[in-house]
């Protein structure tokens, strides 16, 4: 049996050399938010279709909350792809901005061109480029991820961006991103008027037993390994028991079960080299 001792003794460079090993690709459990290894659970896919239908009939704030690790943001990055060439996007990675700078994030996001950095400035090149967008049929949405870091003014700014309406519909669809922490913020009896404007509301849940193992033999297939590894339905229930569904963390004792299977020259990821990984994930990452 393969020592924790051991796999920490394979430095980084070797560590890659499994690629060649099991015909990978790319790495299928990279931590990265990449779309091209999204997999839609039933929870993910629903929460997809609640956004686009959201933004597609205007509803002015939606919100997306998860725990960390559930694949907030890489289902934000497959929403931008999915919607049309008539809706223009801004999407703020880190919300956590000061007013004036985050006016300033959003200007430069979605290309507008304004006459000055003052706030007067910033907001009116806003609705300038929001009352285009609707002379054109078009429409624009504006993503704010880790949204649970917003300062309670950066989110009062936030709601007045919401005011930028016509008559007959919202000029701007504004996603909030967060942890549950993010609803916590909003009950705030002082953000009651920004509470009382999300239409939508989506809560992303980690995966289910059954969906683990579909999301392992997912990512193994697109990083094109599928025929040169496997991982055992009792290892990917050690993995579920470890990582309670969430994938970054199921991807953390993936890449570490992967390394050890290497090691081995081993194909079959058995629970055994599963514990090994998740000490080493221990030991280290955690």
């Amino acid at each position: 049996m393969i020592s924790v001792e051991k796999i920490r003794t394979v430095s980084y460079n070797k560590a890659k050399m499994y690629h060649d090993f099991y015909h990978f690709t790319q790495d299928p459990f990279n931590l990265t938010a990449d779309p091209d290894f999204l997999y839609l659970s039933h929870k993910h896919s629903e929460v997809l279709d609640h956004l686009i239908y959201g933004i597609h009939h205007r509803k002015g704030f939606l919100l997306v909350t998860g725990e960390v690790g559930t694949g907030k943001t890489t289902l934000c990055k497959e929403l931008l792809n999915r919607l049309g060439a008539n809706v223009k996007t801004a999407f703020i990675f880190n919300a956590n901005l000061p007013e004036i700078q985050l006016l300033q994030a959003i200007v430069e996001d979605f290309g507008i061109e304004a006459r000055n950095r003052s706030k007067l400035a910033l907001l009116d090149g806003i609705y300038q480029f929001l009352l285009e967008q609707a002379a054109g049929q078009g429409n624009a949405v504006l993503l704010l991820d880790e949204a649970q870091d917003l300062s309670d003014a950066t989110l009062e700014q936030v709601r007045l961006l919401s005011n930028l309406e016509t008559q007959k519909m919202k000029l701007l669809q504004i996603v909030l991103v967060g942890q549950p922490e993010l609803e916590k913020k909003l009950a705030k009896p002082e953000l009651r008027q920004l509470r009382q404007r999300i239409a939508i509301r989506s809560f992303l849940l980690p995966l289910n037993p059954e969906e683990i193992n579909v999301y392992i033999r997912h990512r193994i297939r697109i990083a094109g390994g599928d025929q040169h590894v496997h991982f055992s339905d009792d290892a990917a229930i050690k993995i579920y028991q470890y990582s309670k569904g969430i994938p970054r963390i199921t991807n953390l004792v993936c890449d570490r079960a992967l390394l050890a299977g290497f090691v081995q020259h081993q194909n079959e990821i058995t629970p055994e080299i599963v514990n090994r990984a998740i000490e080493e994930v221990e030991g280290v990452t955690v």
